[in-house]
């Protein structure tokens, strides 16, 4: 098995680029023949196994003590990782430590100011939970 996975896009567009070399070349094969073929150079027994490979690993850049920006309720944060977890498949668990505490209430009559922070983020790098305005609660640039 290969150390470097790439992600479902770049592993379709391996595919789609060997599909057509193999049509120039007059060994024209199927969509989901080339899928398999990425996946068995990779080292995978079939597709399906390396998809579920993919998505059950946290983005390059999430691993404990890493430097992520992104959004909590609304303001933008600089943090690291101080603990990561798969939830299930393709969603993790975060504890981050912000650089600059952030302020989690919206009201002008007082204040709460938040350092630390945890919230479960999807394949998106968001939370489920949304705030009125729809925004998730917590994002994390990918």
């Amino acid at each position: 098995m290969s150390n470097h996975l790439p992600s479902v896009s770049e592993a379709k567009a391996q595919a789609k680029r060997l599909r057509e070399k193999m049509g120039d070349e007059g060994a024209p094969i199927g969509h989901g023949q080339s899928l398999e073929l990425i996946a068995h150079q990779l080292g995978f027994r079939d597709w399906n196994s390396m998809l579920a490979a993919i998505r059950n690993k946290p983005p390059r850049v999430w691993e404990v003590g890493a430097r992520v920006t992104g959004r909590y309720l609304g303001h933008a944060f600089s943090a690291r990782i101080t603990s990561l977890t798969r939830f299930q498949p393709g969603w993790f668990r975060l504890q981050l430590e912000l650089d600059e505490a952030v302020d989690v209430v919206a009201s002008e009559h007082y204040s709460n100011f938040r350092k630390r922070i945890r919230g479960v983020v999807g394949p998106k790098g968001h939370s489920v939970e949304h705030t009125s305005d729809g925004r998730p609660h917590l994002q994390i640039d990918l």
